[in-house]
């Protein structure tokens, strides 16, 4: 009897098995590697809006700083839209001749707050305190 000769299909699925494994593990890799990029521009963005959103509760605190400037009895509440967000500040009357500006900078979802103590002399305004509001 002549023998017949079959293919070999083993060898053929174990090929097949390996580029499977092999692309399933460059798939990972290359998700991985786009996530990680995305997460890292989020980060990035996410901090230029606080810095950003901090610029503007700073400007609106100093606008707060000149309308006591210009008015030592003023007490109130204004809104600026400046650049990219917007901002708030309030003036209140903490008793005699001190004043707090609580202003509030906002850029996309980041808020970044601020409290300024302010003392008024008779021919100026002290700045006691200006921190940053967690």
């Amino acid at each position: 009897m002549k023998k017949v000769l079959q293919p070999d299909y083993q060898a053929g699925y174990i090929a097949l098995l390996t580029v499977l494994v092999v692309g399933a593990a460059s798939l990972a890799i290359g998700t991985t590697l786009l996530l990680t990029g995305s997460d890292a521009e989020r980060e990035s963005l996410v901090e230029q809006q606080s810095v950003d959103a901090r610029s503007l509760a700073s400007a609106c605190g100093e606008d707060g700083l000149q309308q006591i400037h210009d008015s030592s009895a003023y007490t109130g509440t204004n809104n600026l839209t400046l650049g990219t967000g917007t901002c708030t500040y309030t003036v209140t009357n903490t008793g005699g001749q001190t004043r707090t500006v609580d202003a509030s900078g906002t850029v996309g979802l980041v808020v970044r707050k601020i409290k300024i103590y302010v003392t008024i002399g008779s021919s100026s305004i002290s700045i006691t305190s200006w921190q940053d509001v967690v």
